[in-house]
């Protein structure tokens, strides 16, 4: 089976305490909605403490156009994908030796933040030395199950060509769809959870010799993935594309969606490959937020210290779309997790849709 060799992430240049970004939401909102501080208390609630931007603070306070806002996300995902990808391929965490970028055979690009053609791989590609025959698969429209999606996409890959090494790269720079004159719940709400990452993560096939260039015991192996997606939930969850740009679209109701849901999802997915939910002893979960990680647990059974590292990835860096899957995966691979031990990673996006991951940590 493939297996993933190394993930890396790239803090992104301006972090903010939470209370700054409630008094920023509080100045821009304030005079919008009577029950401004009820409101409010989503930034108090949702369990995020700190979250990482591309713009300071005043940029957001200025009216820019859609293309002002996709011109900034062209320039950040090109500068800050070209430095998660070299990380990845150098991260002496995971790796004894730095991974050669002529080696790479492919590249799945995930975002859902901007738009760009040609794709912001294509872009790389002509910063970095990579071979010109390397593979582009841009992956856009996902939403916060993109990042879980591309390394399902991978696996197959490698499954198809077992001595490949390729690449998923997540950039998403959520807080440049801010819309600070739309007065819709959903936008607030939004701001008080949605934030910028940049991750990458080397997938390899099983006939990749992992012992001369792996740096850890064991790595998780990729057993098998399943996409699901829910019949009439186009609204659930989403962009509305309007001539000032991207305007978030967030229903209320996921909570209660993944609570009803998710759990026949898995219980399909462990089914057919053998498992019982028992086995399972790690969640990598993409946390959409405290709510949605309580649904989980809910859904699922799990303890809260099964979904301890995504809640601590939540707390430091918000929501960051698609990449948030990839630094909680980052997390588990700095554990010393026991050989043999079952992961199911999980994501949920727009469609209404789930990307669901079987691994094994495995010498």
């Amino acid at each position: 089976m493939p297996y993933i060799l190394s993930t890396s992430h790239i803090q992104l240049p301006y972090l903010f305490a939470q209370e700054k970004l409630m008094e920023f939401s509080r100045e821009i909102f304030g005079s919008s909605f009577k029950d401004i501080d009820r409101l409010l208390r989503a930034f108090k609630n949702g369990q995020v403490d700190t979250r990482y931007f591309i713009k300071d603070l005043d940029w957001f306070k200025q009216d820019h156009t859609f293309e002002e806002r996709n011109n900034a996300f062209i320039e950040g995902a090109v500068t800050y994908g070209t430095k998660a990808i070299q990380s990845c391929l150098s991260n002496g965490t995971f790796l004894k030796q730095e991974v050669a970028l002529q080696d790479i055979e492919a590249i799945f690009f995930v975002t859902s933040s901007g738009i760009a053609t040609p794709t912001i791989d294509a872009r790389i590609m002509n910063i970095l030395p990579l071979s010109p025959h390397t593979k582009r698969i841009p992956m856009w429209g996902l939403g916060c199950a993109g990042g879980a999606s591309g390394l399902s996409r991978a696996f197959e890959y490698c499954k198809a060509f077992p001595k490949a090494k390729v690449l998923v790269l997540s950039v998403e720079l959520c807080s440049l769809s801010f819309q600070r004159n739309d007065r819709s719940k959903s936008n607030l709400i939004g701001s008080s959870l949605f934030s910028d990452g940049a991750a990458c993560t080397l997938i390899c096939g099983d006939k990749v010799t992992r012992k001369n260039i792996s740096q850890v015991k064991r790595v998780p192996k990729i057993l098998s993935t399943q996409s699901t997606l829910m019949p009439d939930s186009l609204d659930v969850m989403g962009w509305d594309v309007k001539n000032e740009g991207l305007h978030v679209i967030f229903s209320k109701d996921i909570p209660t969606i993944i609570s009803n849901w998710l759990k026949p999802n898995v219980e399909i997915f462990l089914d057919k490959n053998d498992i019982k939910q028992i086995d399972i002893h790690h969640f990598i979960a993409h946390p959409g937020g405290k709510k949605v990680i309580d649904a989980y647990c809910e859904s699922l059974g799990f303890n809260e210290e099964m979904v301890k590292i995504s809640m601590d990835v939540l707390r430091e860096y918000g929501n960051m779309s698609s990449a948030t899957i990839l630094y909680v995966l980052e997390k588990f691979m700095e554990q010393d997790i026991s050989e043999g031990e079952y992961g199911l990673a999980a994501a949920l996006g727009p469609g209404f849709s789930s990307e669901l991951l079987l691994m094994r940590w495995e010498e």
